[in-house]
């Protein structure tokens, strides 16, 4: 059975990729810039989402609320387990690491549309848990360090940040890894969705 499938990920090379290796099992992949609008016209389609940002996150959470609710494979571009357990949270119906190979990535798609959810063994054990990989809620940063990481989440880069406080990249790598150490994240992804989901960006 011949299915569309849309690949929403920032880099044309990757998509093209993952397009190649999809086209190859017989579906029809395409690249569309509006998902929601894609999705109301290929109301059995599926959408292949690289989570590489807080926004993304966004993305998915909107995309699982149409009806009817999609087929939405994550790809996280980081191997954090928490970042896929929220998004099975937000209604993807499998995760699969963005780095995955070809035939784990093909077997992954024919799955899901038959039905099954795929995902990795410690993403599983988080949501049977029912939680994430991260220590309960901590107190706030401090106003400098969630300026740092409204500034992370608009996409400035850790070199520019250094620059505009005073600090050498090396020594703002340092600052920002006790920050996520602190509130209890791994990556800068998991510190930006952490921070929209306690509001730090709110004020």
């Amino acid at each position: 059975m011949t299915v569309h499938l849309a690949v929403l990920d920032p880099l044309p090379v990757f998509r093209c990729g993952v397009a190649a290796a999809l086209s190859s099992a017989g579906h029809l992949v395409e690249e569309p810039v509006d998902a929601v609008a894609w999705l109301r016209e290929r109301p059995g389609g599926m959408v292949l989402l690289t989570l590489h940002s807080a926004e993304d996150l966004d993305r998915l959470t909107e995309l699982c609320r149409m009806r009817p609710r999609p087929l939405v494979v994550a790809l996280p571009s980081d191997d954090v387990p928490s970042l896929g357990a929220r998004a099975v949270r937000a209604g993807a119906r499998s995760v699969v690491a963005r780095a995955a190979t070809v035939p784990a990535l093909q077997r992954a798609v024919a799955a899901t549309l038959d039905g099954e959810v795929v995902m990795p063994a410690d993403v599983a054990d988080l949501l049977v848990a029912g939680m994430d990989d991260r220590p309960p809620r901590r107190p706030a940063p401090s106003p400098n360090q969630v300026a740092w990481l409204r500034q992370l989440s608009g996409g400035r880069t850790v070199a520019r940040l250094a620059s505009d406080a005073g600090y050498s990249e090396r020594a703002m790598y340092r600052l920002l890894q006790a920050l996520y150490h602190q509130i209890g994240v791994r990556t800068r992804l998991e510190a930006i969705v952490l921070a929209h989901e306690e509001g730090w960006f709110d004020d």
